[in-house]
């Protein structure tokens, strides 16, 4: 109907350089007028493709998750790339569900190196990345989360706190999640460099949700000798530790302070200090790279993403009762 070949109209269709715009317009409009849409299972047997990825994530309601997989998604769909989620709390989803479905590369978000599903995904034999977690051979984004929180509790020090807690990610978890790791390594860096005495009663375990945050803040709360200042591994948990603060009829931040992790989009209606993650550009990159060495081959590369501390309300320097 376009009167031209098919490999040209191929070209036409799929956006490709050596194709006039009149001719381009005629082969689209021929295709409408036939209401012609491209197998994907004849696209595959000629380009060798499936034109899909896999993405395997332990979360996906979590602020952070779900800002990742949006990135991700974006990227995958502008690239003509279909995604397919897979669910991992324990980081053995092949043993119970093999990857039965043929993808051209798999994501792998903050899963670390030595679960039994890395090596799983390494046998396919597509490029993996992955996101969160540096694993040699794998493209991957990162940021450095102990010199980011590290950040965050240098912030509370240098206001004059000494009694500083902290409110960790699920440390309950049947994966050792490297983030929570790093943080915590960071706050503990930070106080021991400061001079500052490590009490492990200060570090409670707020299991990555906003009940969570409530519950810890509680636990830390009635501590004989309450914190000045609390360090929250993720801005959804230090949304509930405000919530139990306010309850117990305390002020933030005249009474205590909080910093939190991420930059939520909520983080500024709590008029929240947090250190801010890009992430919707992690994923974004991450996809970026992967669909680079599928399409054309390149190598892995290894990007870290910078974190920004933003200042916002909930910190101030300790009640100079408190002070020591």
């Amino acid at each position: 109907m376009a009167k031209v070949s098919s490999g040209t109209v191929s070209r036409a269709l799929r956006g490709l350089p050596n194709v006039s715009e009149k001719t381009r317009a005629r082969v689209l409009a021929a295709s409408q007028a036939l209401n012609y849409i491209v197998s994907p299972s004849a696209s595959s047997l000629a380009s060798g493709r499936m034109s899909t990825v896999g993405v395997i994530t332990p979360f996906i309601s979590r602020w952070f998750f779900a800002e990742v997989l949006n990135g991700i998604e974006q990227e995958l769909q502008s690239a003509g790339f279909d995604l397919v989620l897979y669910i991992d709390t324990d980081g053995k989803l092949f043993e119970k569900l093999p990857m039965r479905r043929r993808v051209d590369a798999v994501l792998l978000l903050t899963l670390p190196s030595d679960v039994p599903d890395v090596e799983d995904v390494i046998n396919l034999g597509v490029p993996v990345g992955s996101l969160g977690v540096d694993i040699p051979g794998f493209s991957s984004v990162t940021i450095d989360d102990v010199a980011s929180a590290e950040m965050a509790v240098n912030h509370l020090i240098g206001m004059g706190h000494r009694s500083i807690a902290m409110v960790t990610l699920d440390k309950e978890s049947s994966i050792s999640f490297q983030p929570p790791l790093d943080r915590g390594a960071g706050y503990r860096k930070a106080l021991t460099n400061a001079g500052i005495e490590l009490r492990p009663e200060l570090e409670v375990n707020g299991r990555s949700t906003v009940e969570g945050g409530e519950l810890a803040a509680a636990q830390l709360l009635s501590l004989p000798s309450r914190p000045t200042a609390i360090f929250v591994q993720s801005d959804e948990m230090a949304m509930g530790v405000l919530h139990t603060i306010r309850r117990a009829g305390l002020r933030c931040p005249e009474d205590i302070s909080v910093i939190g992790f991420d930059d939520h989009q909520l983080a500024r209606v709590f008029d929240l200090t947090t250190v801010a993650q890009p992430a919707f550009q992690q994923g974004a990159l991450l996809a970026r790279q992967i669909l680079a060495r599928v399409l054309h081959g390149d190598p892995a590369t290894t990007t870290e993403l910078p974190t920004q501390l933003i200042i916002r309300g909930t910190t101030a320097p300790p009640p100079t009762h408190q002070l020591r």
